[in-house]
Order: structure tokens, then sequence, then C-alpha cells
């Protein structure tokens, strides 16, 4: 008989900690440029109205904000979560060391 050993290779996930809120933000980013750009190809195929006036890039913005922010809160679920943690763990730390200074401040 052989034993066989499994080596597990760390691999960093999506959801890891590290520069987590940007890596969120860059999503963000690119989800709304591809939005922008299917807004801009409906608009020239005439399939979506172009605004009135010459507002056509404000219409397209807008509407490119608005297609891409429920996408962002389905698709950027796991990257939402860990820069939620990656805030967390900040909050705590700072809120470590104001305690830690508070009580240095209490015993002199």
């Amino acid at each position: 008989m052989t034993l066989s050993v499994a080596v597990e290779k760390k691999v960093p996930s999506v959801s890891s900690k590290k520069f987590a809120s940007l890596r969120y933000t860059a999503s963000r980013v690119a989800l709304l440029a591809a939005c922008f750009a299917v807004v801009w190809v409906l608009c020239y195929l005439h399939v979506v109205p172009l605004g009135a006036n010459n507002s056509n890039l404000v219409w397209m913005v807008l509407l490119a904000l608005i297609l891409s922010a429920p996408l962002s809160w389905v698709l950027l679920r796991k990257q939402r979560d860990a820069m939620s943690e990656q805030i967390v763990e900040r909050v705590d730390r700072a809120k470590a060391r104001m305690a830690a200074t508070a009580g240095q401040e209490d015993g002199v």
C-alpha cells in the first residue's frame, strides 16, 4: 500500500481580503463601462430612443448607471463581501488603537 498525500496550493480567490476595495471598485467601473458600451450600441442602432436637445450623452450615462446598479448587486456579491470584511477589520483595529491610547491617557 502506498500513502498518497495531497498537496494544496494556496491560490488567491476572488474574495481574498487583500486589495478587496480596489478590486470591487475596478469591477464596478468595468461593469459601468460595459453597460455604457451596450447602451451606446443600442442608441446607435436606434433601438433605444436618443435624448432630446443634444442630451444624448447624459441620457446614455444615466441609462448605463441604471443598468449597472442591479447587475453589480448580483454579480459582484463576493467582491462586496470581501471589501466589507476588509473595512470591518480596519475599523476594529482603529477602535482597538483608540481604546489602548485612551487607557494610557487614563493611567497618567
